[in-house]
């Protein structure tokens, strides 16, 4: 029921096709290629046989999923927004794969970025994409999510580019991760459903559903609300396709039914 998407969600498929037109030629580096040309993109997962073009069909890892942090122990982020842990590409039936191309386990990240003139970016994510301080640096955590998730991405493969330049496709990757969060604000979304954090308040498990829509999953640390997973199949490729809000396979809350907290942040 088209209905059931009017959550965030519903609004990403809309905004990342703006987004995503604007990223091709943004930019003051190393002049990059450009991705695949995808004249008739089909939705992954939606396929009933294999299709030979990769380039612009996320397979095998077709629904993507847009994952959030909430960290307060130590805190991380602005104290009035969730932050990005990463965009993970589960196979279709919510099993998945990681680690697809050592070759390409980049330990420059922050280099890369930069090379192509992605400081806007860059400092985006030092404030919106960060890890906790007691797991190691950002520059760590981006290099295991592109390592680990960002190489699964059918469509980042080098042999999608047209005159590919040197990891071109790891700027298109966080860019793309960005553009994406960008439109799931979930710290709005929820304060608009009267969920706001709290160190006496709680919550159910119901009414946190309801205000993040049927296309995401949360999780918790005991009681304390930590997570958000947002699910998508794309139309086309990552780097210029439409994500389209699905529902969860694989994947569902483990909050408990109610007392759920939902902790401030520390200033």
């Amino acid at each position: 029921m088209p209905s059931a998407f009017s959550s965030i969600g519903s609004l990403a498929s809309l905004a990342l096709k703006a987004a995503n037109v604007a990223l091709i030629s943004s930019g003051n580096g190393v002049s990059a290629g450009a991705p695949a040309t995808c004249k008739n993109p089909q939705l992954s997962c939606h396929n009933t046989s294999a299709v030979a073009d990769t380039c612009c069909f996320n397979a095998p890892g077709g629904q993507l999923l847009q994952t959030q942090f909430w960290d307060t122990d130590p805190s991380t982020g602005p104290t009035d927004s969730w932050t990005i842990h990463g965009l993970w590409p589960d196979l279709c039936d919510g099993s998945y794969q990681e680690d697809c191309d050592p070759s390409r386990a980049y330990k420059n990240i922050t280099a890369i970025l930069e090379s192509y003139g992605k400081t806007s970016l860059l400092s985006y994510m030092n404030e919106y994409w960060v890890n906790d301080p007691d797991d190691g640096s950002n520059e760590e955590f981006w290099e295991h999510e592109w390592e680990t998730h960002g190489t699964c991405i059918s469509t980042f493969d080098t042999d999608c580019y047209t005159d590919y330049t040197p990891q071109e496709e790891v700027v298109d990757f966080f860019q793309d991760v960005v553009n994406l969060f960008q439109t799931l604000d979930s710290y709005q979304t929820l304060a608009s459903a009267n969920i706001v954090p709290s160190s006496s308040k709680t919550y159910t498990s119901k009414q946190i559903a309801a205000a993040l829509g049927p296309n995401a999953t949360f999780n918790c640390d005991g009681k304390d609300l930590d997570e958000i997973y947002y699910f998508f199949d794309v139309k086309g490729s990552v780097q210029t396709g439409e994500f389209v809000p699905t529902l969860p396979i694989g994947e569902s809350s483990d909050c408990p039914s109610t007392g759920i907290k939902y902790l401030p942040k520390s200033g």
